[in-house]
């Protein structure tokens, strides 16, 4: 199972940052291979679904989130389903001297052993680069 973890440190506010990320619609703003997330039902907190299309190397992609997790100011965790490919995201967020840590980290794996889902370690680890820097951009701008 591939796992994409990067961790970034802004100079804005540990609140802000948490409004910004615990939305999960904002992926709009900061995953680019994302091209539209919609908040489904609920309010934000556990429970909580969206639908998310993405499109990585010319594949277009559907992922269903729940979230599983969420502690206000310090972690959310979603899971998400897709064709073949099952992903497990959590954020997390720190006051730290100079502003506020954000550690993004992502697991993905086949949903089943049959599946023709191919995951690419190299092309993950480019994309978490890719998806630091994007992130790191849209919170300088808060």
């Amino acid at each position: 199972m591939p796992v994409v973890e990067r961790t970034i440190t802004v100079d804005r506010p540990l609140r802000a940052v948490w409004a910004f990320l615990a939305d999960f619609t904002t992926t709009e703003e900061w995953d680019p291979p994302t091209l539209s997330t919609e908040r489904l039902s609920g309010d934000g907190g556990v429970g909580t679904t969206y639908h998310n299309v993405s499109k990585f190397d010319g594949l277009s992609t559907e992922i269903d989130y729940v979230v599983t997790e969420y502690v206000e100011h310090e972690r959310l965790q979603l899971r998400g389903r897709g064709a073949g490919l099952a992903l497990l995201d959590t954020i997390t967020v720190e006051d730290v001297p100079g502003g506020t840590r954000v550690t993004y980290h992502a697991v993905f794996s086949p949903r089943h052993a049959s599946s023709s889902v191919v995951l690419d370690r190299d092309g993950l680890m480019v994309l978490g680069d890719f998806v630091a820097e994007s992130l790191l951009d849209s919170l300088e701008h808060l």
